[in-house]
């Protein structure tokens, strides 16, 4: 199977599953990651997601061997798909974590930022070097990589071409956490579970907020998050957690209603 996936502690593990080509995206790869998602996203018992890589690498980049001969409409339609499952990712309703092993280069890179938050192993690589090979950046990293590291190292980092150490990929904002790589998954997990902990219709709230918030003015941006915050005081959550702070108590476990 292209990708794995099981659930442990209200945590989806999905593992992309092609080690001996890097775990380079092909379209059979973002097919079954496409479903992976969907299926995370309707299951009940998950509120989190982690995406990580088997083997030595998270994703060492689309795969070069579907992609040399392509058109420009059959590329069109290639970069179209993948953009349209990293958006999926980042549109899912639950927090994504990316636990990067590895090389994250081209697309790789690219799904790391499609997720919430990146945690990177020791070794991990970061890059879009699409330009060494006459492309750009197809799956959405010419629009993340400005958003998150700012436009001008995006810049620089792209019209280079670029690799990037873990350490470095912290320094600038592409990474949220570097680990040794043998506790990667522990520390991803370990998040996880943290976030899982918390009232979940708020996490998704939160998430929307900030997403939607950030393609549009910051006056738009407040009223979405005014909206957001309406909508938590209608669950029973904020009604048990805030009656229980007040009680000084606390609350066993959120019924995420």
């Amino acid at each position: 199977m292209n990708v794995l996936y099981e659930v442990k502690d209200h945590v989806a593990i999905i593992t992309l599953n092609r080690p001996d080509s890097l775990n380079a995206l092909n379209l059979d790869l973002l097919g079954d990651l496409d479903k992976v998602i969907s299926q995370a996203e309707n299951d009940l018992d998950v509120y989190v997601l982690i995406i990580t890589g088997a083997g030595r690498s998270f994703v060492a980049g689309a795969d070069i061997m579907q992609m040399k001969d392509l058109e420009p409409n059959e590329a069109k339609t290639f970069g179209k798909y993948g953009s349209s499952v990293f958006s999926k990712i980042e549109a899912i309703s639950k927090p994504v974590i990316a636990a990067v092993n590895g090389f994250a280069l081209g697309g790789g890179c690219e799904l790391a930022m499609a997720c919430d938050i990146r945690v990177a192993g020791t070794k991990a690589k970061f890059g879009q070097p699409e330009v060494s090979l006459g492309v750009i950046p197809g799956f959405g990293g010419t629009q993340r990589l400005p958003r998150i590291v700012g436009l001008a190292k995006a810049k620089e980092l792209i019209y280079t071409g670029q690799t990037v150490s873990a350490e470095e990929a912290l320094r600038i904002g592409l990474v949220n956490h570097v680990v040794p790589d043998d506790e990667l998954m522990s520390q991803a997990m370990e998040l996880a579970v943290k976030i899982a902990r918390n009232a979940q219709i708020a996490v998704r709230q939160s998430k929307m907020a900030i997403n939607k918030g950030m393609q549009c003015d910051v006056l738009t941006g407040m009223a979405i998050e005014m909206q957001a915050f309406a909508l938590c005081f209608s669950t029973e959550d904020q009604k048990e957690a805030m009656t229980a702070f007040v009680d000084k108590s606390k609350v066993a476990v959120f019924k995420n209603k």
